[in-house]
């Protein structure tokens, strides 16, 4: 069921990619996409009756889901804050030049150039 929610979300980001002329909204396309792949590998790593992967004395068994899923998420989503931090930077700088962020009428104002 997870497989299909995240899914769902990796083309509902791709058609908003495809579809959208306002780069705000591009941005907000490839963080869903970002946070779809990101659900899908950790529905993947998760294993039905397994403990979380954190050993202590109230931990009876060492039946433990695998935790590199679990790292690889939380890198992920550092660098997708980043990316996210560094593209909405760009759109502000890009509203400053042209004071739109509709790639028709920044295409428009170039070719006025």
């Amino acid at each position: 069921m997870v497989y299909y929610i995240s899914f769902i979300l990796i083309g509902v980001g791709i058609y908003g990619i495809l579809t959208q002329k306002n780069l705000f909204k591009t941005l907000v396309s490839l963080t869903i996409i970002d946070t779809a792949i990101n659900i899908l590998i950790i529905s993947l790593g998760y294993i039905e009756g397994s403990d979380v992967p954190i050993y202590s004395k109230y931990t009876q068994s060492a039946n433990f889901v695998d935790p590199l899923p679990q790292a690889l998420v939380l890198t992920a989503i550092v660098i997708g804050v980043g990316t996210l931090a560094l593209g909405a930077s760009l759109l502000i700088r890009v509203y400053e030049k042209y004071g739109t962020l509709d790639t028709e009428e920044i295409a428009v104002k170039e070719a006025r150039k």
